[in-house]
This record gives C-alpha cells, sequence and structure tokens, in this order.
C-alpha cells in the first residue's frame, strides 16, 4: 500500500476532513462528554475490525481524530475507509460535522508554545 497524493485525497471528497502533511484531520462537534464518549467507544469498536487505529482527543465538546498510516508516513486507504466508516458513526450519533477547515488553517494537533 502506498500513502495517496493530496489530489487523490482530495477527488475522495470527505466531508468534514482536512489533510495537514501526512494525516487526515477532522473534529466532530458533540452534545456533551456522554456524547462524545459513547461515539469514541464506536470509532474504537470499528478500528479494531478494520485493524487500524486513529489518534483520538476526546472533550468536552468535541472530539479530535487524526488518521494516518505510520507504515507508509502517509495517507493510504485505509485512511479514507476509516475516515468513511466515522463519518457514518458521526451522523448515527446525530453529532455535528464541521466545514473542512481551509489549507492555512491550524490544526488541532499543532502544539503551541507558550514564551516566557
Amino acid at each position: 500500500m502506498t500513502s495517496l497524493t493530496g489530489q487523490r485525497i482530495a477527488r475522495e471528497g470527505l466531508t468534514g476532513w482536512a489533510q495537514f502533511y501526512d494525516s487526515l484531520e477532522t473534529r466532530i462537534a458533540t452534545p456533551d462528554f456522554a456524547a462524545g464518549l459513547a461515539l469514541v467507544a464506536a470509532i474504537g469498536a470499528a478500528a479494531e475490525q478494520a485493524g487500524h487505529h486513529p489518534d483520538i482527543n476526546l472533550r468536552y465538546t468535541h472530539i479530535d481524530i487524526r488518521l494516518t498510516s505510520q507504515d507508509e508516513r502517509g495517507v493510504t486507504t485505509r485512511d479514507v475507509q476509516l475516515a468513511r466508516a466515522i463519518n457514518a458513526l458521526a451522523a448515527d450519533a446525530a453529532c455535528a460535522r464541521p466545514a473542512a477547515r481551509s489549507p492555512g488553517s491550524t490544526s488541532p494537533w499543532t502544539r503551541r508554545t507558550v514564551n516566557r
């Protein structure tokens, strides 16, 4: 399996997902922590079944998800397939899907340093 180009990823038409360097990322709004936790559990079950595991950051009002294929150091069809499954799970859970971030926007995974 090889990593996909940016153009190929764009052609996949993943709603709410954006490519950042070697990953696909999204934020899913949740009504509360319990709903987010239930969605994370469903995503975990889908990931186990697929044998492909996302990075997940659960917050009170949203979940940040990052997909990457570390063995290929980029995005592969495994990531696209799991992104589609996550979209379906979020829709079933009636969680909001934000619009994809613009290419110049900051990834939720970017660490900011504080100057002291």
